[in-house]
């Protein structure tokens, strides 16, 4: 975008801003709410519930809610919020009623369970996307609602969000997301519980986006990065400082262009908003802005996050994801209020062309490697996609098994249920002589070589041989490893190795061929023994 039209057109909106603020004001006596609370909504059930909007200051507001019922006050700045005792499930659609100078009303409200889905383009992929026309066909689940959060990139915590709740249906479902859509057809199908998704997601995003200024700016383990924030905000104080003389001569000779009718001055030039990078997507901050900040304090159940491919480019970015994503849990709980929200997400799938490289270590393998490592974070769960990834395409189209294997997750931590939420995941090395034992969490019903075509179910691979395990000695020279399934363990041998030291899984950018998984149908996740 031309730097003097994009100036004109920001000082256009400034204007149009005022006057917005201006119509604000004269109807600022009616009571408002947040776009998240419209007709179809979901709210969470057994939790508390905040339901908050504004009014004129002092302006009492109360809300029921079937027979609950409470009053609140609208402070200084004229926000109210009021928090409802917490309500049990409700398939029967209810109303909430807000009066105060006014009265507002919210319909077919249902009482389940609420989930975030965020990320960046793979969860913000839709259904309609995914070569499902019978899934679309066949999806009349009324008590499946998605709301979707529209895009805002913000440069400060915003209040609000645009969007609205829509009741899943074959008409409404290509529009959902499509993880989100197959966990909830999961969930709702084995639970009865209502499911409400809300949709907050940006294709080509770093996971900095998403999280706080201050966590950014004051966690330890992301020093670096905070001090690289806040070189950026001095320079751009220092430059705004500079530039405001011009800016105010400008705005007088505006005006008295405007009251003589001659043209408009050219605008000064202003320095860019910092922490980002020119054009469409500023580099950190300023999603969680625009489309998480405005959420809070809304009553979740949990969060399904699909996010990782911007990071995984950078390979110092990969090694320090965990400690991103560790800070971003902290500050998402904090601002959810719930120091154990489950948080299950996907780790990345298998891309571009596979590597013959026993070391492999190429393209996105740190990143998955660090990814698994996340599940050292509480109350995490992570859906394993290697065996569902299309080297051609950066969005695999089937979203079925990613959708329905986070929903495992929740199945038997937050419903109680009684399968296997995981592929097997390594939990040790054991060296006995040329025998490299690998043992595995997560075995479920037992270890099996399998295959899968699609979104069909993985069924075992009778008389095939274990692909993709990587052995090496001490002189750290990989080969591909002669591997067999020994009970609930993997021996991994090789003539070349008498006397090996670790053990490699699928660690490569397109792990293709690997074939591990347990009997319940999960993959194996890629890992590495060693940390070299």
């Amino acid at each position: 975008m031309n730097r003097c039209f994009g100036i004109r057109v920001s000082l256009a909106v400034l204007g149009l801003g005022l006057a917005w603020d201006w119509m604000i004001q004269q109807v600022q006596a009616e009571v408002r709410m947040p776009a998240l609370f419209a007709d179809h909504m979901v709210l969470q059930r057994d939790r508390p519930l905040p339901v908050w909007g504004w009014a004129e200051p002092g302006e009492r507001v109360r809300v029921t809610l079937g027979s609950e019922s409470v009053e609140g006050v609208a402070d200084a700045d004229g926000r109210w919020q009021v928090t409802l005792r917490p309500q049990p499930v409700s398939k029967t659609p209810l109303e909430m009623t807000v009066e105060g100078k006014n009265r507002l009303l919210i319909q077919d409200l249902l009482l389940g369970d609420v989930w975030l889905c965020s990320g960046q383009s793979n969860m913000e992929w839709g259904l309609g996307g995914c070569d499902a026309p019978d899934d679309i066909q066949n999806a009349d689940f009324p008590q499946i609602r998605q709301f979707g959060v529209e895009y805002h990139f913000a440069a400060t915590p915003q209040t609000d969000v645009k969007g609205r709740w829509s009741v899943c249906s074959p008409q409404t479902a290509p529009g959902f997301t499509a993880v989100g859509f197959y966990f909830a057809r999961r969930v709702q199908q084995e639970t009865g519980v209502p499911i409400g998704l809300l949709r907050s997601s940006v294709g080509g995003t770093n996971i900095e986006l998403w999280m706080s200024q201050n966590t950014l700016m004051n966690t330890p383990a992301l020093a670096a990065y905070g001090n690289q924030m806040r070189e950026s905000l001095a320079t751009y104080q220092r430059d705004l400082a500079a530039a405001l003389p011009a800016v105010e001569e400008w705005t007088a000779l505006c005006r008295q262009s405007l009251q003589t009718g001659k043209p408009l001055p050219m605008p000064p030039a202003i320095p860019e908003f910092p922490f980002g990078e020119k054009g469409f997507r500023p580099r950190c901050v300023t999603l969680h802005n625009g489309m998480i900040a405005p959420l809070v304090p809304f009553a979740l159940r949990g969060v399904l996050w699909y996010q990782g491919e911007n990071n995984a480019g950078n390979a110092a970015d990969g090694l320090q994801y965990i400690e991103k994503k560790r800070a971003m849990l902290a500050d998402w709980r904090t601002w959810f209020g719930d120091p154990e929200l489950p948080f299950y997400f996907v780790q990345l799938a298998a891309w571009q062309n596979p590597s013959d490289d026993p070391a492999g270590g190429d393209g996105w393998a740190q990143m998955r490697e660090t990814q698994r490592r996340c599940l050292e974070l509480s109350h995490t769960g992570m859906a394993v996609a290697t065996d569902i990834g299309d080297a051609t395409d950066i969005h695999p189209k089937n979203k079925l098994d990613v959708g329905e294997r986070l929903a495992r997750w929740a199945l038997v931590n937050q419903y109680g249920k009684t399968i296997e939420p995981s592929g097997p995941l390594f939990k040790s090395l054991r060296l006995e002589g040329r025998q490299a034992i690998v043992e595995f969490d997560h075995v479920g019903a037992g270890l099996m070589v399998g295959h899968k075509r699609g979104v069909q179910p993985a069924v075992e691979s009778l008389g095939e041989t274990l692909q993709r395990f990587a052995i090496a000695c001490e002189d750290r020279r990989w080969r591909w490893a002669e591997a067999k399934i020994v009970g609930n363990a993997v021996v991994c041998t090789h003539p070349d190795v008498p006397h090996p030291v670790a053990v490699r899984y699928g660690f490569s950018m397109n792990p293709a061929g690997a074939n591990l998984y347990n009997r319940d149908g999960l993959p194996a996740s890629p890992f590495r023994s060693d940390d070299w």
